[in-house]
């Protein structure tokens, strides 16, 4: 069984000195000297050392880290953003390191899924999954319409979180990991191409998005949701789902579809903050109330889409707001380029209060906010 704790710094940079040609600045600050340094603006700045932040709140030193695995979708160098972190770090020669890109939004739960099966391998030693986006590189200068919307939504963020498989970790940890369901539907030519980095007529690279992604998110997340269904609700539901499967099958086609009750599942949801559309077909399709996606709109009205990073920001919420009680538990459920649908389970192992690092800290009080059109 896995136990983590989490700690969660944001950085939210918005891009506006492109704009704004200035003597001691470059016109285009697009190139790789410029991205390393946003990068390291978010991974190091004095202001936000999240890594520092985690070793710090953990007691722990970096020569304890044996496995670490760094996600970032639209920025790859070389070296790698894992190598970047160990030459900080001064991690042990013998770590195992793993930099995954392309990976989009849902990447997150990738990350922990490979750390996760990583731990079952190697014993008693602490997994570190850093989690994180870089726009600046895919900022998009063109005019067509469905590669400018990115520009609005995607913002830049990180998180950073520790996993142990040590038993002595059990009861200091924030949480147990149940279960990953990683979903992917990328054999489908729409949902392979409804995200998509491309250049447009004139050579300007950015992120297209597909008039067809909540279609496609929809049919992923049915996929989803069916193979994570029958290991996390309570038998009732079960019963209920197998009796409205077996009426329509052999009794009436007509009859509506049971859509299972997965709040007797689970006391919180983490939705990437993907868009206002992605969040509200979320509470559509589930049934949930305004509360239970009041994390997702809050974050994605505060930060914007951080990609892979804004589930755990929405974990951070509802730390922030003292909901997090022993046993509760979360349902982390993201969507990304692929087209992939994936699923984290977690259970509080004790009454979770906002850490001295938590990014809500300075504004919880204000929360939530009324969102108009």
């Amino acid at each position: 069984m896995l136990f983590m704790y989490i700690i969660v710094i944001t950085v939210c940079l918005f891009r506006l000195i492109v704009f704004v040609r200035i003597d001691c600045f470059p016109y285009l600050l697009c190139n790789l000297l410029y991205i390393r340094v946003v990068l390291c603006i978010i991974i190091f700045t004095d202001s936000h050392p999240f890594i520092d932040k985690l070793f710090h709140s953990t007691t722990l030193n970096p020569i304890d880290i044996g496995i670490l695995v760094v996600n970032c979708s639209l920025f790859n160098p070389t070296p790698s953003l894992s190598s970047m972190i160990i030459n900080k770090y001064n991690l042990p020669d013998n770590v195992k390191a793993f930099n995954l890109s392309g990976m989009g939004c849902s990447a997150g739960v990738i990350a922990v899924d490979l750390a996760k099966q990583m731990l079952k391998i190697h014993q008693n030693t602490y997994a570190v999954v850093v989690t994180t986006e870089n726009v600046t590189e895919n900022w998009y200068f063109g005019n067509e319409k469905s590669m400018l919307i990115p520009n609005c939504l995607f913002r830049e963020g990180c998180a950073a979180v520790l996993l142990s498989n040590k038993s002595s970790d059990k009861y200091i940890s924030k949480y147990k990991l149940l279960q990953v369901v990683r979903t992917h539907f990328g054999s489908n030519d729409t949902a392979y191409k409804c995200a998509y980095q491309q250049e447009d007529d004139s050579g300007n690279l950015g992120v297209s998005l597909s008039k067809d992604i909540m279609t496609v998110a929809g049919a992923a997340l049915k996929l989803n949701i069916t193979a994570l269904g029958p290991s996390v609700l309570p038998i009732s539901e079960l019963i209920l789902f197998f009796v409205n499967l077996v009426t329509r099958k052999l009794i009436n086609p007509k009859t509506k579809p049971y859509l299972p009750n997965f709040k007797k599942a689970f006391d919180h949801f983490c939705i990437h903050a993907g868009g206002r559309a992605v969040i509200e077909e979320m509470e559509k399709n589930l049934q949930l109330m305004m509360e239970d996606v009041e994390p997702s709109r809050m974050t994605l009205n505060r930060f914007g889409n951080t990609s892979s990073s804004s589930i755990w920001y929405e974990l951070a919420y509802t730390e922030a707001k003292g909901r997090m009680k022993k046993g509760d538990r979360v349902w982390q459920i993201a969507f990304g380029s692929g087209f992939k649908c994936n699923s984290a389970v977690w259970e509080a192992v004790r009454t979770v209060y906002p850490s001295a690092h938590n990014p809500w800290n300075n504004c919880i009080h204000n929360y939530p906010v009324k969102i108009t059109c």
